[in-house]
């Protein structure tokens, strides 16, 4: 199996999957027209990406492409409906960089109390302003308000716990009883934790529902001087009203993603929130610890070998969660050469799709019995022909789901 790697990727990975027999290609530079090209040209199987955006265009040139690995936990950069019109896996490596990101979450919060970047910076000038730097309202007993309480945000919750804070949050997914046992406490909307919280944390996925969902109303509800940090994707803000709320309310915020970053590692970047007196910004760090690079590698190494050694792909996010199969029809046979091809040619001549299929095998490969998963019901008169034409087929069986169709 063929995989490129068009990202920076840590040598020990490569060296293992090189280790693993697999083929790989490693073109970190390769952006833009370059990328197209090299996705054309190496044939590959697989494609590695972290942060390099993969097109239509791009998904066009990989004739023999089946599976894409974000080596990370978001895919917002890849073209997941255009995958799925492929029939390309999209596989991801959620929670391995939670530890990472919780991580800076804290040192945000704890240099926006202190103002840790303003005292180095007036060092560095060689200026001592210990009155000014003596103000900090301190983080114990403070109210943490985080949105999205995944693995990410459990992790920030437990680390402030430790430093005395206690915990609200927001998430549509986390039942109740799991937050209370994560030492949260759920609200009802995201505009409740703003107005509840002296420093807000954001940690949720970028999709259509959650895209701008830090706006106006929500900086509105935020308590004046209180803290707000971002370290999940940019475009979950509104960045002009976050700035309206630093003028006018006091908010002072951290943040390691912005709306349109540079696509290259160093460039110029020109953002008002980025220079602003009263934002501290990162440069989209947040997993980029040696620790979290490690165990993301080691992840992807598992998905490209599982998908290489089974067919099937750990952490796919574009499966469907409900095919639209209304029937099962159950095939209980003898393990014979061309008894399902028989039933499957069958299906098609009645103009019967089917949506999924499996074959499980008796202890001594005598007989077997499959599930196959139809569009729609097939005629009684259909499965006589299908199984008086067959001596191998010992009963066929259909059955209604009980549920209703995927639209």
């Amino acid at each position: 199996m063929k995989v490129l790697v068009v990202d920076k990727f840590p040598a020990a990975g490569l060296d293992r999957l090189k280790g693993l027999g697999f083929d790989v290609a490693y073109l970190p530079e390769a952006k833009g027209e370059a990328f197209v090209s090299a996705v054309r040209e190496s044939a590959a199987d697989g494609l590695v990406v972290r942060s390099t955006k993969v097109t239509e265009e791009v998904l066009a040139a990989g004739t023999r492409l089946s599976l894409v690995v974000r080596a990370g936990s978001g895919y917002d950069n890849i073209d997941v409906p255009a995958c799925s019109r492929r029939g390309i896996f999209v596989a991801t490596c959620p929670g391995r960089n939670a530890t990472a990101v919780a991580e800076l979450t804290i040192g945000l919060m704890l240099a926006l109390d202190r103002r840790i970047p303003d005292n180095v910076a007036d060092l560095r000038q060689k200026k001592w302003n210990k009155k000014e730097y003596s103000q900090a309202r301190g983080i114990h007993g403070r109210v943490l308000g985080l949105l999205g309480v995944g693995t990410i945000g459990q992790l920030v919750a437990a680390r402030a716990r430790a430093l005395g804070m206690r915990v609200v949050g927001w998430d549509k997914f986390l039942p109740s009883e799991r937050a209370e046992a994560q030492g949260v406490e759920l609200l009802g909307q995201p505009d409740d934790v703003a107005a509840f919280s002296d420093v807000v944390s954001v940690h949720l996925a970028l999709n259509d529902e959650t895209r701008g969902v830090c706006g106006p109303t929500f900086f509105d509800a935020m308590r004046p001087g209180s803290f707000f940090i971002n370290t999940s994707r940019g475009e979950i803000v509104d960045e002009l009203a976050l700035l309206k709320a630093i003028e006018s309310r006091g908010i002072r915020a951290a943040l390691d993603v912005f709306n349109k970053e540079p696509a290259q590692a160093t460039a110029e970047f020109d953002n008002a929130l980025a220079q602003h007196a009263k934002v501290y910004g990162t440069h989209h760090i947040g997993a980029s610890t040696e620790q979290a690079q490690d165990a993301i590698a080691d992840e992807t190494v598992r998905v490209l070998r599982e998908f290489r050694d089974s067919g099937r792909a750990p952490n796919t996010v574009n499966l469907a969660r409900q095919s639209p199969a209304t029937h099962v029809l159950t095939v209980r046979h003898l393990d014979r050469v061309g008894v399902l091809a028989h039933v499957l040619n069958g299906l098609r001549a009645a103009g019967v799709n089917v949506q999924e299929m499996e074959n499980v095998v008796f202890d001594g490969a005598e007989a077997a019995i499959a599930r196959i998963h139809l569009d729609h019901a097939v005629s009684a008169t259909v499965m006589d022909t299908i199984q008086k034409d067959n001596k191998d087929i010992m009963e066929l069986k259909l059955l209604s789901l009980a549920r209703p169709p995927a639209k």
